[in-house]
């Protein structure tokens, strides 16, 4: 589904992404590791429109998307999430899902005076479908809760509903599990693997937490200072002694030889 081709992105003299090129496949859950300051996110900007990439470029579907803007993007399906969530503060669970589809009619203050039979008849249509993603991800008991006062993980779990009200092809999840108890990590985990295998979403995702990443993730692609070290399985990777040289600064050779 997407093919990152030679990119590069650079920041005056910091090369962030250094000639990174991978494949994600359709209907897959891969994950994206490496150390700190490996480039994982900005790769994850420069994909999803937020960088413009200084060479190299990115397909969708075999469509060159290298460029669009988010909301380009976003309307052809390609949708991420952040590492610290991004909710409307001010707005419940159920108004922050309702937020999401694009044109409604409501927004058009000319359609609310000559069709407003129309506008509540598409609310309704929407609510009922917000609904539905509350209740998909087990959220119910917080539906009608401004979004500020949601704990970390419940957030990573509306960003996560936020994407579920529209049709995504893919959807690059930042860190899902950054701060988030291993209880309602377990939540988000299956939430994705249920849009996995019974929606047809394809994920790729940027995680420090190697269980989580194991037991979701194949392919798992390591990045080290800017570029693709390494493919695999999760254990595969794990057991790649470059792999183990990037994290820690000390392959297996050097090891047995200490």
């Amino acid at each position: 589904m997407i093919v990152v081709e030679d990119v590069h992105k650079h920041f005056g003299g910091i090369r962030a992404v250094n000639g990174a090129s991978l494949t994600i496949e359709t209907g897959s859950i891969t994950g994206l590791i490496g150390p700190n300051g490996a480039g994982k996110t900005t790769l994850f900007n420069v994909i999803a429109g937020l960088h413009k990439p200084t060479s190299g470029r990115v397909l969708l579907d075999g469509e060159d998307i290298t460029g669009l803007t988010p909301h380009e993007l976003f309307a052809k399906g390609l949708l991420r999430t952040f590492q610290i969530a991004h909710e409307f503060s001010t707005l419940t669970v159920r108004d922050n899902l309702m937020m999401v589809p694009a044109n409604q009619s409501g927004e058009s203050l000319v359609s609310t005076w000559l069709s407003p039979s129309r506008v509540r008849a598409e609310e309704d249509k929407i609510r009922e479908r917000a609904d539905e993603v509350i209740d998909f991800l087990q959220i119910s008991h917080v539906a009608d809760e401004l979004a500020g006062n949601l704990s970390g993980g419940q957030k990573k779990l509306l960003e996560l509903g936020r994407t579920m009200m529209v049709d995504a092809k893919i959807v690059f999840l930042d860190e899902v599990g950054a701060g988030v108890n291993r209880t309602l990590l377990n939540t988000i985990g299956d939430a994705i693997v249920r849009l996995n295998k019974e929606r047809g979403y394809t994920f790729c995702m940027i995680e420090h937490d190697m269980e989580f990443i194991s037991r979701l993730c194949d392919p798992v692609i390591c990045m080290a200072e800017g570029s693709v070290l390494a493919r695999g399985t999760a254990e595969e990777v794990k057991n790649n002694e470059e792999v183990i040289e990037a994290y820690l600064g000390t392959g297996l050779k050097n090891k047995a030889a200490s």
